[in-house]
């Protein structure tokens, strides 16, 4: 098997045909047999392309007219080239440009010879500024590899410094974090466990059930996985169903709820009594949230299609509690789908909005007096975050702020108006929650 070939293929269908970067990754991989090394190889360059293309773009440009002007055909076989010489040390350059000028040739001659071109011509000029002449926002474009419009928009939302933060945070290679499953095992027995299985672990960083898998097979193959002592989630994501609060015997909805990792979180939390419902929109995903149910012993989560975005009656003041994930943007969770950098738009981010108030309108309807409710975003758009619970708060009189307190890092920040912020770091998606009592 050919890893450079197959490296250019995932990348045509991320880049060219809309596929998420995550699941192609799995499709293409699964089932081959490829050594640990390979893997590895294929999953970095493909990411860490996708990662830095506008970079690798702007590069490309100094030695053509216009990206536009080269060959789709060999187009990410550059874009993969210059990224693994650029930001890799493992392969030698020459190897680099004869793998590419190799593949080239598959698709003629001709193209072969212009990516030989443009590639010793790179070699050539590697150590020179690509971006002398850029400044402000621009430079911050290059530097980074972002859109222009999304580095303004973390600039005029957060100031530069934070910026620079965010944007840093989110080329982070992400650490893989799972849950510890109390429903069947202790954390400290888990923990021994993985190491037994020769996987180099840590504790998290905030969360009491998250351990870090720094080293090791994959984990979605391992057998504590399989049994479902443990379950793969970011730890952010991890603080949503603790900062809930939910007690024994409650009644708790989710409802945005696949592929079920905050809903069965609330279950574990809950041993298991009162009732969790999750909730979708989508009838293959309540598979995938009951795929999870009974991998981890749930035994008090129910699942129902609905569209979150309309109000049913039926569960009018049903609540106890409210997890309400909503659909979102994104942007806080690009060190894992960095295709998101290149797919969203000032538009979408708009569209969004208006569905986001009419899921949290729905979901006020569905509290009890006395209740509370989680929203959270893994976006660090404001306008997602902070205004929208603004403006509910103005329109429901009923509605306060609960002030929280999750853990003291230096990625988390405490909103004046009681919701947290989360940088993305190594460790942790960008991600944004707040929690409101109806009084």
């Amino acid at each position: 098997m050919n890893t450079r070939k197959l490296i250019v293929e995932i990348l045509d269908e991320v880049i060219f045909n809309g596929a998420y970067s995550n699941i192609e990754i799995n499709k293409r991989l699964s089932g081959l047999d490829i050594d640990v090394k390979d893997r590895a190889l294929i999953t970095e360059v493909v990411y860490g392309t996708i990662k830095y293309k506008k970079t690798i773009d702007i590069i490309l440009e100094s030695f053509v007219k216009s990206i536009d002007q080269i060959d789709k055909e060999v187009l990410n076989i550059l874009r993969s080239a210059i990224y693994q010489m650029r930001f890799l040390d493992r392969v030698p350059d020459y190897a680099v440009v004869n793998e590419a000028v190799n593949l080239s040739k598959e698709k003629s001659v001709s193209l072969s010879k212009f990516v030989n071109g443009v590639l010793r011509n790179y070699i050539r000029n590697e150590k020179r500024d690509f971006a002398d002449d850029f400044t402000g926002s621009n430079l911050l474009a290059y530097k980074y590899s972002f859109e222009k419009w999304m580095v303004e928009l973390f600039i005029k939302q957060y100031g530069k410094e934070t910026a620079e933060k965010i944007l840093d945070g989110l080329n982070k290679t992400p650490a893989v974090t799972v849950r510890v499953n109390g429903l069947k095992e202790d954390y400290d027995t888990v923990f021994e466990k993985l190491e037994e299985a020769s996987y180099e672990v840590e504790e998290g960083r905030i969360c009491p059930e998250a351990i870090i898998i720094r080293k090791g097979s994959s984990i979605e193959n391992n057998s504590l996985y399989k049994e479902g002592f443990i379950t793969v989630q970011d730890e952010s994501a991890m603080l949503v169903a603790p900062l809930l609060d939910p007690q024994e015997g409650e009644i708790v909805m989710d409802l945005c709820s696949a592929p079920g990792t905050k809903a069965t979180h609330l279950s574990e939390l809950m041993m298991n009594t009162g009732k969790v419902l999750a909730f979708d929109i989508h009838e293959h995903k309540i598979g995938l949230i009951k795929e999870n149910v009974k991998r981890l012993g749930i035994e008090n989560l129910e699942c129902e299609i609905m569209d979150a975005a309309k109000l049913n009656p039926k569960y009018i003041a049903f609540a106890d509690k409210i997890i309400l994930d909503v659909p979102c943007s994104g942007l806080g969770i690009i060190r894992k789908k960095p295709e998101i950098k290149w797919t969203k738009s000032t538009r979408e981010l708009q569209n969004i909005i208006k569905v986001q108030k009419e899921i949290l309108d729905n979901a006020w309807n569905y509290l009890k007096k006395g209740g509370e409710l989680v929203y959270s975003t893994c976006t660090l758009n404001k306008r997602e975050n902070e205004e929208i619970i603004e403006r509910f708060l103005e329109k429901n009189k009923d509605c306060k702020i609960e002030k929280v307190f999750v853990g003291d890092s230096d990625n988390i920040i405490y909103n004046v108006d009681g919701s947290i912020t989360i940088l993305p770091n190594e460790f942790m998606d960008g991600f944004f929650m707040v929690k409101l009592k109806k009084l």
